[in-house]
Parts: structure tokens; sequence; C-alpha cells
């Protein structure tokens, strides 16, 4: 808890207590290399590296991964070492992110969107879901954000069923982050390929995130917020369908509507 003051005009500033957010860095090593630095909530940290490493195609499923481990020398907890199989070849070139990374970064550049989709093939045809199921997933998701009700300070993520069921669902500081712990999660619990599955994210979609859910074959991503322009072009091309201001009983279609079933 932290002390702090707050003040509403045309009353007394007054002293009281405010639970933060906690936002700490985790190095994410392979064959004791650092592949990435970002600055995430503690806690599934296993999920969070495992998604990572799904996203950026250094590995394709849970049995290239022998153990994800935390760093024996380090007494703080904020480095994990994972251990691939021995058939696995990493070519650190080609990661499509910059070692170090914050909780918020992305990537830019439509030139982007060419090297992702040559690595990872569009979606098929997906499920066909109907418009009702889609307004009632907010609701679910903002039940299982116990952090978020007390801190208002963490992004979430959450994978839902064609009927609307949730699955999992993970909160942290960093939007990407989140995602990469819902992968994560699916990787390690052998229920990839998600081509039948919703993921909803409670903030804004960007570029990023319909990257790692095209690496997970997510044929629908939502979000509370809006989409980036980038994302709905990325959406386009890999023919994932992208709903925005998923609010209540309204939301927006910015591709790949033919998957929304629309009642009277």
């Amino acid at each position: 808890m932290n002390e702090i003051l707050r003040y509403e005009l045309g009353h007394e500033p007054s002293p009281l207590q405010d639970e933060l957010a906690i936002e700490e860095p985790l190095e994410i090593r392979v064959k004791g290399k650092a592949v990435s630095v970002t600055m995430r909530t503690p806690g599934h940290d296993r999920e969070l590296a495992a998604g990572f490493l799904l996203s950026e195609g250094i590995i394709k499923s849970n049995d290239d991964v022998v153990d994800i481990e935390p760093c024996k020398h380090d007494t703080v907890g904020n480095i994990v070492n994972v251990t691939l199989a021995a058939r696995t070849i990493v070519d650190f070139d080609r990661l499509t992110r910059h070692v170090f990374a914050s909780s918020s970064c992305g990537l830019c550049g439509k030139a982007t969107i060419d090297s992702i989709l040559q690595k990872i093939d569009p979606v098929k045809s997906g499920p066909t879901i109907d418009a009702s199921t889609f307004m009632t997933l907010g609701e679910k998701l903002g039940r299982v954000q116990p952090t978020f009700a007390r801190t208002g300070g963490l992004h979430a993520a959450a994978l839902f069923t064609t009927g609307g069921e949730l699955l999992v669902a993970h909160e942290d500081v960093g939007r990407h982050n989140a995602v990469d712990k819902v992968i994560g999660h699916a990787l390690m619990n052998d229920m990839l390929p998600l081509d039948r599955h919703v993921l909803l994210v409670s903030g804004r979609a960007s570029f990023e995130i319909m990257q790692k859910s095209l690496a997970a074959m997510i044929p629908i991503v939502a979000a509370i917020s809006a989409p980036s322009t980038l994302a709905v072009d990325f959406a386009r091309e890999s023919r994932q369908t992208v709903i925005g201001f998923l609010r209540g009983q309204r939301m927006n279609i910015y591709s790949g509507a033919e998957r929304v079933r629309f009642t009277s």
C-alpha cells in the first residue's frame, strides 16, 4: 500500500492508502542468451515466456520446450531460463522485436506485415458466432480482474470458446504480456491451435496483439477499446476478425464480419 494525497475540488486534500499495480522487469533467456526484457506484473512468468516464444516463432508447440524455470542465480525472481528440445533451432536474427522492450511497445511499419505472414499462414475460415455472444464477454472478463478492481492499473486478456465460455484470463501491466500469458497457458496445456476460440483484450487491439493471435491461430480478436490502423491492415491480410469498442450491447466490426452471425 502507498500513502497518497487525494484532492477533490471544493474539499480539503486528505491522505489515504492506495494500492498500485506492480511493475518489474522480466528477462527471458534461451540457451543462455537474453531474447527479451519486458516490463511486466510478476506472476505466471512461465506462461509469459512460452507465449512470447510462440509468437516470435522460436517454438511451435509444447514439445519444443523442455523446461522454463527461474534463474538459480537471480535472487529477485526476474529472470527465467528456457530449455528447448535438442532438435529446436533458434534463429535469433529473425526475432521481430528488439531484445529490450517496454510493457507497451509494439511493432510498426506495414512492411512488417509481409515479414510476419512469410512465417505464419493466414487463419482458415474459422467459426461463426452469434453477435449476442460477444455482448456477454466483457462482463465475464470484468469478473476475473481482481487486481484491476483494486488498482485500476492493469490490462487483461481472456480466451473464450465460441459459446462464450471463459477458459483462461490473465492480468498484466503490459497488454502484450497479458496476451502472451493467455497464449502461453494454451500452449503449455496442449490447446493449440486456437482456431475455434475468441481472444478478448481489455484495452485496444494493436498490431502486435494481432500477430500474437495469429501465431496461436486465433481467428477472432475483440477489444474493449479501438484497434489501430496497422492492426486492421494485418487482420485483413491474415483473414482474422477484429472487433472493437465491445461495450454493453454495441460493437464495431473492422474485418472478418463473415464470422459474426446477426439476429434480429
